[in-house]
């Protein structure tokens, strides 16, 4: 897969018969599920088309390539990977499934996205999966080392208003934007991804 930017995307594509906001709050279940921590994260989500979104938003999200890729081009450098909470991995062998809840942050510190990740480990070559489990470098910037066919899709674009606890850790208030996506790897699918920006308004 060629990390350049392809055309914008607009709503409803995704095949796998959930909404872009079931997509979203499944994620967000394997972190916030209980009440009333979940509602202390997020006060609310609705899908909207990508044609609906301002910018800078809709360049950051309405694209078929790695956030890694686009937060860095965009910050003008590398993006740092911090780990707020993890599930699976290591001791979940015979499924190899793992997730994980990030920020990144860019080279001053400042959080520039917020992420969940469930992903498929199997496809993965063990120097892959290592680096991955040791959670030092963003999952793009490993994928794309690896040599592995990716393929970036069903992306589809979601507004999303923080509660004090998401706010908190995105380091900024208001209503903001992100996305859910697929990739497969050599074909098959294997990650499920919820990426946020937070609000430059904040």
């Amino acid at each position: 897969m060629a990390d350049t930017p392809s055309s914008p995307v607009e709503s409803s594509e995704c095949e796998t018969g959930r909404t872009a906001v079931e997509r979203a709050l499944s994620l967000i279940a394997l972190f916030h599920e209980e009440q009333p921590a979940f509602t202390d994260f997020l006060l609310g989500v609705q899908e909207v088309a990508a044609s609906a979104v301002p910018e800078p938003y809709a360049g950051l999200l309405a694209h078929h390539s790695h956030m890694t890729v686009t937060m860095e081009r965009f910050h003008g450098g590398p993006v740092n990977l911090r780990v707020v909470a993890e599930r699976g991995g290591p001791a979940d062998p015979a499924e190899h499934l793992y997730a994980r809840e990030i920020l990144l942050a860019n080279g001053d510190g400042k959080i520039v996205q917020y992420g969940i990740v469930r992903i498929d480990l199997s496809p993965l070559p063990s120097e892959s999966r290592d680096a991955i489990l040791r959670k030092g470098e963003p999952l793009g910037r490993i994928l794309i080392a690896s040599g592995v066919h990716r393929d970036v899709q069903a992306v589809e674009l979601v507004q999303l208003t923080p509660g004090p606890a998401f706010a908190s850790l995105l380091e900024a208030a208001g209503p903001t934007y992100g996305r859910v996506a697929e990739i497969q790897l050599n074909g098959r699918p294997a990650v499920e991804l919820l990426e946020v920006v937070p609000s430059f308004a904040g």
